[in-house]
C-alpha cells in the first residue's frame, strides 16, 4: 500500500448520513518545510486515484516534489478513501449515502489541519472533479489558499454536464447484472458501455477526424474503444462510479450552509489568486462556463489549453498540454 489514511471517525455529511469510522486515503509527496509554508493540495477526480495524479508531479516540474510538500487527497467513493465497495454494511454498496463536494473538501481540510497543522496552502490544483475541488477550497478557506488552479472543470455541474452524466448512469444502470447495486459480479456490459459513452465526450470531434489514437497507440477506431476506453472503466467497481457520479452531478460549491446556493457570493468569495484553464475544446466543460466564472472572482484569469483534446487535455495525454499546465503552474507559484 503506497498511502495513508487519516482516519475521520463518525463523518456527518451534508445530505444527513453519518458515515461512522470514515477514512481518507491520501498520498504525501516531498518534505514539509519548518515554517509549513510549502504546501500544495491537489484532489483527485472521477474515478482517480492518487496514482492517477502524478503524471504532473515531479524534479523540475512544477510540482516539484524536492520544493513542494504535495498532498493528494482521495476523494470519497474512489475505492480508497470511504467508498460503496469499502465500507461496511448497513451503508455498503447501494446503500452508500450522498456525498457533496462540501463532504469531500471539508474532510481534506481536517486531514490538512489535524494530521499536519498547516495553516496556509501555497496552491490547490486539481483536473475535472478536482477542479471542482480546487474552486470549493478557495470559497470555502479564502484565507488559508493562496492560489488556485483548476483545469478542465468548473465550480458548478452544467445542466449539460448533468445530461452527459444521466447517459453515463443509463449506460451502467441498464446492464442486467447491475441488480440495482446489489451485484455479486461486476456489471462488464455496463462498464463496457460507460466507456463507449465516454468516449464521445472526453474528446473533440477534430482529435477523432485527424485520428489522434494512432499517436497513442492504437491501430484503429475500435481497437481505441475496446482497448482503451473500456479497458478504463472495467476495473471500476459500479457503485463507486455512480457514487462520484452524484457528487459531479450535484457539484456547486454554494450549495452548504456557508453560502447557501448563492453562487455568485461563492465565486466572489475565492481570494486566492486563480488561473482557470479551460480545455479549448471540452465537450462537457466549456470555456464559456468558465469565462463567465472568472468574471465573479477576484484575482482571476481564464486560460484556454490550446488543442483538439476536449476534457482530456487536463488527463497527462499528451506532452504539448501537459506543458501548457505546467508552465501557467509555475508561473503562478512564483507570483
Amino acid at each position: 500500500m503506497d498511502y495513508e489514511i487519516f482516519d475521520l471517525g463518525n463523518a456527518k455529511l451534508l445530505r444527513g448520513a453519518t458515515l461512522r469510522n470514515a477514512k481518507l486515503a491520501y498520498k504525501t509527496y516531498g518534505k514539509l518545510n519548518a515554517s509549513k509554508s510549502n504546501v500544495i493540495v491537489y484532489p483527485t477526480w472521477y474515478s482517480g486515484q492518487h496514482y492517477d495524479n502524478e503524471w504532473l508531479i515531479g524534479k523540475g516540474m512544477a510540482l516539484d516534489p524536492d520544493k513542494y510538500f504535495i498532498i493528494v487527497p482521495n476523494m470519497l467513493g474512489n475505492g480508497l478513501s470511504s467508498s460503496p465497495s469499502n465500507t461496511p454494511a448497513p451503508y455498503d454498496r447501494a446503500r452508500f449515502p450522498n456525498v457533496t463536494l462540501y463532504d469531500n473538501v471539508t474532510l481534506q481540510h481536517r486531514l490538512v489541519t489535524e494530521r499536519f497543522g498547516i495553516e496556509k496552502i501555497k496552491l490547490v490544483v486539481g483536473w475535472s472533479m478536482g477542479a471542482q475541488q480546487t474552486n470549493q477550497w478557495g470559497c470555502l478557506y479564502p484565507d488559508m489558499v493562496e492560489r488556485i488552479a483548476p483545469f478542465c472543470g468548473s465550480a458548478k455541474t452544467a445542466p449539460h454536464n448533468f445530461v452527459f452524466l444521466e447517459g453515463v448512469k443509463a449506460a451502467l444502470t441498464n446492464d442486467v447484472a447491475w441488480n440495482n447495486g446489489w451485484y455479486e459480479s461486476p456489471p462488464t456490459k455496463g462498464l463496457r458501455g460507460v466507456g463507449r459513452v465516454y468516449a464521445g465526450w472526453g474528446l473533440s470531434q477534430p482529435f477523432y477526424m485527424q485520428e489522434l489514437w494512432r499517436d497513442m497507440g492504437y491501430s484503429s477506431l475500435e481497437d481505441f474503444l475496446v482497448a482503451f476506453w473500456e479497458g478504463f472503466f472495467l476495473p471500476k467497481d459500479a457503485n463507486n462510479l455512480l457514487a462520484m457520479l452524484w457528487s459531479w452531478q450535484n457539484g456547486d460549491i454554494s450549495d452548504n450552509p456557508v453560502f447557501k446556493g448563492d453562487f455568485k457570493k461563492a465565486l466572489g468569495a475565492i481570494k486566492a489568486k486563480a488561473v482557470v484553464m479551460p480545455g479549448e475544446m471540452d465537450l462537457y466543460f466549456p470555456v464559456a462556463d468558465n469565462e463567465w466564472e472568472v468574471k465573479h472572482m477576484s484575482n482571476a484569469v481564464c486560460k484556454p489549453i490550446p488543442g483538439v483534446w476536449g476534457h482530456f487535455a487536463g488527463g497527462g495525454a499528451n506532452p504539448v498540454d501537459t506543458k501548457f499546465i505546467d508552465d501557467n503552474l509555475k508561473a503562478l507559484l512564483a507570483s
